[in-house]
């Protein structure tokens, strides 16, 4: 047990390490986060979104995914506008100089997930494996997605 236990840490410090790199690297280059490029590439999907339901899609607490869309305004990638059949609502869409940078960007992470065509029991086992390293990792107090 030992051994599949520590084969377990070396693959998820493998992931990890990589997805660090991958975010180092599109900062360096592109000078965005992974957390904006993942609003981005959800923006992506919709000429606009609500920024209701980017929060909920992110599973993400509203001032953080606030803070990153103010950014992301900032340096001209995203529009953000009141919604004119609810004007407590706001809709984020992208701007011409972000889609060119999701085009530069490469399709890595997370977020590929819903870009590129898998397998569904392979999705599947990943959602499970994922979803008990929660679990086996102690993590579930502080999971997101708990019930309180």
């Amino acid at each position: 047990m030992q051994q599949q236990a520590l084969s377990a840490i070396v693959s998820w410090v493998r992931l990890e390490r990589a997805i660090d790199a991958f975010h180092l690297e599109l900062k360096r280059r592109h000078g965005i986060t992974g957390l904006q490029l993942s609003v981005l590439r959800i923006c992506a999907e919709r000429p606009q979104l609500p920024l209701a339901a980017l929060r909920k899609a992110l599973v993400m607490h509203p001032a953080t995914l606030g803070q990153s869309i103010d950014e992301l305004r900032r340096m001209d990638l995203v529009t953000v506008r009141t919604d004119p059949s609810d004007k407590r609502a706001r809709l984020v869409a992208l701007t011409d100089k972000a889609r060119q940078l999701l085009a530069e960007v490469p399709l890595a992470g997370p977020m590929r997930l819903r870009d590129v065509d898998h397998e569904v029991p392979r999705l599947d086992r990943l959602k499970l494996a994922l979803d008990d390293a929660i679990e086996m990792f102690g993590l579930a107090d502080w999971d997101p997605a708990r019930k309180p």
